[in-house]
This record gives structure tokens, C-alpha cells and sequence, in this order.
């Protein structure tokens, strides 16, 4: 598949899932208000925003300064999970702009497609299935993977150089699709070109220099498909 300012034709793509596969960041925000006022946090809504496509070491940061106790953490985080995970089976769980449309281009275009996702297994696996999508995937890696190779998460490259590895094609030909700048970070470490798509947060001048392009969706890169 040849594409638009790319010079080597791409024959394989790896994709970030929340955020840039599925809406899911805007409800783990929503979530992470729910689960804070249950708890009687004060916490302003729109801190949760450092959360989005962050790194754990800044999520050990909103954690540290958030919560007195591990206990109170760890409660806040599992009721969380437990919000976006009932909203996914209500069906408040959604594709992102044109991916359903880009999948089916791809899989005409014979392209191999993989899933490098920082989410639980389980939690992928469950959303591939309420989506229906699954089948567009040849593989995918979760942190299940990342904890099972004892390899760093993003923004290190470990999960992509092993979705890489796994699509045995030549890096020059892979591309990767992420939204967030830990994200992109990854892929660049990786030495992967790769195509953001911002979700909740804009992108920074260092992922304008990361990133090989950016689109504002899916729709806008399908178009960039020669």
C-alpha cells in the first residue's frame, strides 16, 4: 500500500487501541470523576486529564499526590475499571472516526494488522469483541505481554519492537497509528514510522517531530492512500 509523503509502500500496520481505536479515554475521564466522588475525593475534574496516554511513571505522580494510602489507590482504580467496563457492555463504548472504514481498506489492501495496546488482556480482548472487529487482527499484545517478556512499557520501545518482531516484515514497511505522545514516543524509539491521530490532548512540538504524519482521524488519512 503506498501512501501519501511515504516512501516505502506499508505492508503492515500495529495500532494503539485506547484513544485511537475506541473512544475509551473520554470514559475512563468520566469514570475517574465517578469513582473520585464516591470516594468523597476532591479532586477538579479536569486533573484527570494528566492520565490520558500517560506513562506510568506520571500516573505513580497523580497517584502520589492524589491518595494518602495504596488502599485508598488501588479501590479508586478498580471501581474505575469497573465503570468503563460495565459502560462498555451498555454500549457506551465506540470506534473512533473512520476506523471501521479503514480496517476494511486495509484488509482489502492484504495489509497485516496487529493491536501494541498498555491495557489488561482481558480488557482488549472484551472490547475487540463488543466491537465485533476482532477478526481484522492477525495478533495483538497487551500488558499482559509487556509483564510475561519482563519489558518496559510506552514510552519505552520494548512493545512495539515485539509487535515488529511478531509481524516479520522489514521495519521500513510497518507503519504505527497512536493518539497519545507517550505513544509516539514508543514508536519513535522503535525506530517505527508512525501516524498520530490526536484524541483528548493536542500534539506537542516534540510529537510534530516524531510523528511521520498527523491526522485528525482516521477519515483524513484514508485519502492519503494512493
Amino acid at each position: 500500500m503506498k501512501v501519501e509523503n511515504i516512501a516505502e509502500p506499508i505492508e503492515g500496520i500495529i495500532f494503539d487501541m485506547d484513544g485511537l481505536l475506541v473512544n475509551s479515554e473520554k470514559l475512563y475521564w468520566d469514570a475517574n470523576i465517578v469513582a473520585a466522588k464516591e470516594a468523597n475525593l476532591d479532586i477538579p475534574n479536569d486533573s484527570y486529564l494528566k492520565l490520558v496516554g500517560s506513562s506510568i511513571k506520571e500516573m505513580e505522580e497523580f497517584y502520589h499526590q492524589h491518595f494518602k494510602t495504596e488502599a485508598d489507590r488501588d479501590k479508586f482504580i478498580k471501581r474505575t475499571d469497573e465503570l468503563v467496563w460495565e459502560w462498555t457492555d451498555q454500549g457506551k463504548l465506540k470506534l473512533q472516526a473512520g476506523v471501521r472504514d479503514a480496517l476494511v481498506k486495509f484488509k482489502e489492501k492484504k495489509i497485516k494488522l496487529a493491536i501494541a495496546s498498555s491495557n489488561y488482556d482481558e480488557v482488549v480482548a472484551h472490547n475487540l469483541e463488543v466491537l465485533k472487529i476482532k477478526d481484522y487482527f492477525d495478533f495483538y499484545l497487551s500488558y499482559k505481554d509487556v509483564e510475561a517478556g519482563k519489558i518496559k512499557a510506552k514510552p519505552a520501545p520494548d512493545i512495539y519492537l515485539l509487535a515488529a518482531k511478531k509481524m516479520q516484515l522489514p521495519k521500513d514497511n510497518l507503519l504505527v497509528f497512536e493518539d497519545s505522545s507517550t505513544g509516539v514516543a514508543s514508536a519513535s524509539a522503535a525506530g517505527l514510522k508512525c501516524v498520530m491521530v490526536p484524541d483528548l490532548k493536542q500534539p506537542t512540538t516534540l510529537d510534530k517531530r516524531n510523528a511521520t504524519l498527523i491526522c485528525k482521524d482516521f477519515y483524513t488519512f484514508l485519502k492519503k492512500i494512493k
